[in-house]
């Protein structure tokens, strides 16, 4: 019985562990659900953004002299409703 409830204990820390960890936040926010928030470079605007296993790569470009900076949300939707991530990009001048 101690076994058990140490594995389970083990367990729970491990995934506390991945969910709050800086360099993990992409892997958890794919893969646990939850939501991650990407401050790009000063200038740089959001193309574009997808998953690649579990890793997200994004496309940027430098913003033109007019342009207004955003806050853009690139979500996941599941089939079942559940562990849904979500990445916001925050743009600035």
């Amino acid at each position: 019985m101690k076994k058990i409830l140490f594995l389970f204990a083990l367990a729970i820390t491990m995934v506390i562990a991945v969910s709050s960890v800086t360099s993990c936040e992409n892997f958890a926010t794919r893969s646990l659900g939850g939501s991650t928030t990407i401050n790009l470079p000063a200038g740089e605007r959001l193309v574009e953004a997808t998953w690649k296993n579990s890793n997200l790569w994004y496309l940027t470009e430098p913003m033109d002299s007019d342009y207004v900076p955003k806050t853009k949300t690139f979500r996941e939707d599941s089939n079942l409703g559940v562990l849904e991530g979500t990445v916001t990009f925050v743009e600035s001048r």
